[in-house]
């Protein structure tokens, strides 16, 4: 029984601007090591070939020592690779898959399919049906020629493809590089391997998305897998199984800070993340200054723990409370000041009068603070 493992969107070399520039380089390098688990993961379950349903890099423009990198990637895994071009990296007269193969950097055992076709593994009783872009972006279908393709009697067909299942995924990307919802019926398929959706998704008994096996975005979409799935026999249902290979764990979360156990609770929350995680917190409503100085304090201890946490308190507004006060020992025209700006907070949505507040109150602290040495 042949068994395959169904992967795509790995974005190589894709960047992070977004995070400081140690969790960027991080988080970047962790696309090649998610191949290397892949090519490990092949080998402890005795794959028979890995199929990569485009995407393979995130841009054409990437530098030669990424493109050599992938490839050195891959070598964990002596089985056969068939990798296929998608919208990111489409097989264009002069490409990121061209200038590999100038540079003679792509393994024997991996074969690019830069044109629409049959690769025919006789020896494993496969026929895998390409159909790689060749344009960032078509309006044609182009697995419709799979529904007339001729294979071997007794071969096992298999689909490969990189695009939108229509009617089904995401409106906003429906309508680029069309797939047909019932393409494995009207093709004869007894798997269709898919990319673009960077999340797991099943179409149908025989239809799936892999997703990208590194998560990189915040969605709870089951990203971070791949497929191991095997295929008893032409015309049997496959059985596919998801594996997980991810290495960073991607959260965002929305809190609404009302009471004070709104806050302890989140504080418990961050303390019990898992480690490797990237989070991303939104805070809105209210906060006392011990309340904020507790937060800041578990997130620090945090930011030592984890791949990148960010966290966004526009939305959060400071309000002092009696006992704040007196513990900056703010008397005079210092209190007043204080006071004043926790007004202005409370009439303007600007974060001026917050900042300055909070400024305020760190530079009190510190002097306390110095003063009870």
């Amino acid at each position: 029984m042949p068994r395959i493992l169904h992967t795509a969107d790995w974005q190589i070399g894709r960047q992070y601007n977004r995070f400081a520039s140690d969790d960027a380089v991080a988080i970047a390098e962790a696309r090649f090591s998610v191949v290397e688990r892949i090519a490990q993961l092949a080998v402890d379950e005795r794959v028979d070939v890995v199929l990569v349903a485009g995407d393979v890099f995130d841009a054409q423009m990437v530098s030669e020592r990424t493109i050599r990198r992938l490839f050195n990637a891959t070598q964990g895994f002596g089985g056969i690779w068939v990798m296929l071009p998608g919208n990111h990296d489409a097989a264009l007269a002069e490409s990121v898959w061209s200038r590999a193969v100038r540079l003679k950097a792509v393994p024997e055992n991996v074969r690019v399919v830069l044109e629409p076709g049959v690769v025919a593994l006789d020896e494993l009783g496969l026929a895998v049906l390409t159909a790689p872009l060749t344009q960032r972006q078509t309006y044609q279908d182009l697995t419709e020629w799979f529904d007339t393709a001729d294979t071997a009697p007794g071969l096992i067909r298999i689909g490969l493809a990189h695009g939108s299942v229509q009617g089904v995924l995401a409106e906003d990307i429906d309508s680029p590089n069309p797939i047909a919802l019932d393409r494995a019926a009207r093709a004869n398929l007894d798997y269709l391997a898919l990319g673009d959706w960077h999340g797991l998704k099943q179409i149908d008994e025989r239809t799936f998305y892999s997703g990208t096996p590194e998560q990189e975005r915040f969605k709870d979409n089951g990203a971070g897998q791949v497929l191991l799935v095997d295929l008893p026999a032409a015309g049997q249902l496959p059985l596919v199984e998801a594996r997980s290979v991810g290495q960073f764990r991607w959260q965002q979360w929305d809190v609404e800070l009302a009471v004070a156990s709104d806050l302890d609770h989140l504080i418990e929350q961050v303390e019990a993340l898992q480690g490797n995680s990237v989070l991303s917190i939104n805070l809105r409503g209210q906060i006392s200054l011990g309340g904020q100085q507790r937060l800041l304090e578990a997130l620090a201890v945090a930011e030592a723990r984890h791949r990148s946490v960010q966290c966004d308190m526009a939305d959060l507004r400071l309000e002092p409370t009696d006992e704040d006060i007196a513990g900056l020992q703010a008397d005079g025209y210092v209190g007043e000041v204080i006071a004043e700006l926790r007004d202005r907070q409370r009439q303007d949505t600007s974060l001026v009068a917050r900042d300055a507040l909070s400024i305020l109150a760190g530079l009190l602290r510190e002097r306390n603070q110095e003063h009870s040495v």
